[in-house]
């Protein structure tokens, strides 16, 4: 198993998370981004900077992950492409995507894009807090007590 960060606009606090869980489990995490990422040195750590462009760095995670490999992302599109090659995707406030939630979750994402194209203010999601990283650290252990083994 390997963990990928889509880490252009992760917050720090879920990268934290991250960077322990992995030392402390020995699971390869690498951090994407089109910008210098600073990472800690550790072995089981690295990090990837891409070009910039848009999906840039979606399409080179999309390239690296494997089936049963775990991506932390807030992009939905991302998500259902890594779903698709029967890997999992985390988002930063916990929720993990699945076959069965995905596609709803996608649909949603289109139709708010499409009312924001029309001029209808849809509003962001709140800023993180310490609930969602909370919940994303739980779900975190969950999910790696679970397949860290596999």
């Amino acid at each position: 198993m390997h963990i990928y960060a889509d880490a252009d606009a992760l917050p720090n606090a879920i990268k934290e998370i991250l960077f322990r869980a992995a030392v402390r489990l020995r699971i390869p995490l690498t951090l994407v981004a089109n910008k210098f990422l600073r990472t800690p040195d550790s072995s089981y750590i690295s990090a990837i900077r891409v070009g910039q462009g848009f999906d840039v760095v979606d399409a080179a995670i999309v390239e690296r992950v494997a089936p049963g490999d775990l991506v932390v992302t807030a992009d939905i599109p991302l998500a259902a492409q890594v779903i698709a090659k029967d890997a999992h995707a985390l988002n930063p406030r916990g929720e993990l995507y699945t076959k069965d939630t995905i596609q709803s979750r996608l649909t949603m994402r289109n139709l708010l894009s499409e009312l924001r194209d029309c001029g209808v203010a849809t509003g962001g999601p709140p800023p993180l807090g310490n609930r969602d990283r909370e919940a994303f650290a739980n779900q975190l252990d969950i999910f790696l007590t679970r397949h860290a083994r596999e």
